[in-house]
């Protein structure tokens, strides 16, 4: 799978770009805030359909105009494909000239593993960011994971609040108990995916990790979650129901899932270093490669922004001993050069691409 071209129209600080990809290494480099990062954000904005930094989707338009534009041409091993999504009054999504009604119809089209420096939060901060990662793994390969996964957020938001009417206008809490029902239904099926895919993440993800760390270190995890059965999470609901009738929200579920992450034995966000750390997200985002090729009989696009300059000289050979036959676009401040690797090299200056030749 590979990117042939990317057109972008009044996106960030595009104007207007065409960009023409390899299907091996391309690199995109720069001084800061000249548009780097933009281009892998049309990326995976084609591929997930949102942002993975802008709240807003206007925030995407150039200044002073109207709408925006981006469309990116892509090759399959067996299909060609074409998604454009436009950004104005109304978002529209075409996907082979053919406009979509549902985002589960995009999802899947241009897989792809995201590498960031903040992904490092994926382990030092809270199991919000955890989630997050799971479930942009998930629905690239399982459409529907996404329909559950809102069902459950939909059903969440009104249990919440009638949550808050109980105390606020003294109604009966009988009505928790078809909440109750409703969100142990969704709760389990997602329940299902994540484990399943945190199974597959823990068959990649030991020995990824003992050959990068050249056999010093063991790397184990852990899913924690309330879910695993519809009756069990229902008694856990009704156990908590009045806690949550103080409160005003609902305190366990789907929505408090988390991953420990273990080092040696000890849980990494507590007890690794920086380096560790990074390395376990190395690790991690390598098994997540492989999980989806595994899925989908080919391997995704792998984004690297900012990336490379997060890593030393041996991180980086450890990354690319395991990326072969796989499009990568990396974004850096400076020009970059890898021993025997061959690289197609573009600068950006002020929203311009220019292609480098040798």
């Amino acid at each position: 799978m590979y990117i042939n071209k990317i057109k972008l129209k009044n996106f960030r600080n595009y104007k207007e770009q065409e960009i023409e990809l390899t299907s091996g290494i391309n690199l995109f480099f720069g001084n800061n805030a000249q548009g780097k990062t933009n281009i892998i954000e049309s990326i995976f904005l084609c591929s997930m359909g949102k942002s993975f930094r802008a709240r807003r989707e206007k925030e995407l338009i150039l200044f002073n105009e109207k709408e925006s534009q981006v469309e990116i041409q892509y090759q399959r091993k067996d299909r060609t494909g074409n998604i454009e999504y436009y950004i104005g009054e109304k978002k529209e999504i075409k996907i082979n000239g053919v406009k979509i009604n549902k985002m589960s119809e995009l999802l899947g089209k241009i897989n792809i593993v995201l590498f960031s420096p903040e992904d490092i939060n994926i382990i030092k901060d809270g199991p919000s960011n955890r989630r997050r990662f799971l479930n942009m793994l998930i629905s690239q390969v399982r459409p529907n994971y996404i329909y559950t996964y809102n069902l459950y957020l939909k059903t969440l938001e009104q249990r919440n609040s009638y949550l808050k009417n109980i105390t606020i206008e003294n109604k009966n809490d009988a009505l928790l108990d078809i909440y109750d029902e409703k969100l142990a239904d969704s709760a389990v099926i997602i329940h299902k995916y994540r484990e399943e895919f945190i199974n597959k993440i823990k068959e990649k993800i030991g020995k990824i990790h003992s050959e990068v760390t050249k056999e010093k270190e063991t790397i184990k995890l852990a899913y924690i979650s309330d879910c695993s059965e519809k009756e069990k999470y229902k008694t856990i609901l009704k156990e908590n129901r009045e806690q949550d009738i103080v409160r005003g929200y609902t305190s366990c579920g789907i929505h408090r899932d988390d991953i420990y992450f273990f080092i040696n034995g000890k849980k990494i966000d507590i007890y690794g270093s920086q380096g560790q750390q990074r390395t376990s997200i190395l690790s991690l985002k390598l098994s997540e490669l492989e999980v989806i090729k595994d899925e989908i009989g080919e391997y995704p696009i792998l984004l690297l922004d900012d990336f490379m300059s997060e890593l030393d000289s041996q991180r980086r050979k450890n990354l690319l001993k395991y990326i072969n036959n796989t499009q990568i676009i990396i974004t850096c401040t400076d020009d970059i050069n890898i021993e025997n690797v061959e690289i197609d090299k573009f600068e950006i200056k002020e929203g311009k691409v220019f292609k480098i030749t040798a």
